[in-house]
């Protein structure tokens, strides 16, 4: 976990497979500690194509049941068929935008978020942004996308930098 924070969590990311890959790793968390997540990462990451949209996309029901009897990921079959809609709607929008990080970036204008916090309690779980980006992701046809999950994904790949004043991993 420090290493997940000290080096990635919140550096702002531009590159498509890291944001398609935190996506769906953000969806396997929904009710669980990411510290579980974190611990299934390299599981996720041969289990889902290493992470790239295009062979997600392509998985037949075979692929997914074969998913649903692998010990290392969240058996969960909505999780596990989520993650392979979001990967074609991903694609959707990579070809609408030109790229997800496109898309995505457009909507804090291409500048994180920097918010000020100095405690926990001050880190919101949802704001107006994840609620509207949600709802654009859902419209789009996304699943696992409510506005907690938006938030905490938009933590994690940049857009919205919730470091506590004075740490020492806050990016710039």
């Amino acid at each position: 976990m420090r290493d997940y924070h000290d080096r990635e969590w919140g550096v702002p990311s531009h590159d498509d497979r890291h944001l398609f890959e935190m996506l769906l790793l953000e969806g396997a968390q929904a009710g669980l500690s990411w510290s579980t997540i974190l611990d299934k990462r390299a599981n996720y990451r041969a289990a889902f194509a290493d992470f790239d949209p295009v062979g997600v996309a392509a998985f037949d029901e075979a692929r997914i049941a074969e998913l649903l009897e692998e010990r290392g990921i969240v058996r969960n079959r909505l999780k596990v068929r989520g993650a392979v809609k979001n990967a074609r709607a991903f694609l959707l929008v990579q070809e609408e935008a030109g790229s997800f990080a496109e898309y995505l970036w457009r909507w804090v204008d291409g500048t994180p978020v920097v918010n000020h916090p100095t405690t926990t309690s001050e880190v919101p779980a949802r704001t107006e942004l994840s609620d509207a980006v949600g709802k654009d992701l859902k419209r789009r046809g996304f699943t696992f996308v409510g506005s907690t999950i938006v938030y905490s994904y938009l933590q994690s790949c940049g857009l919205i930098d919730d470091h506590l004043v004075g740490c020492p991993a806050k990016p710039g």
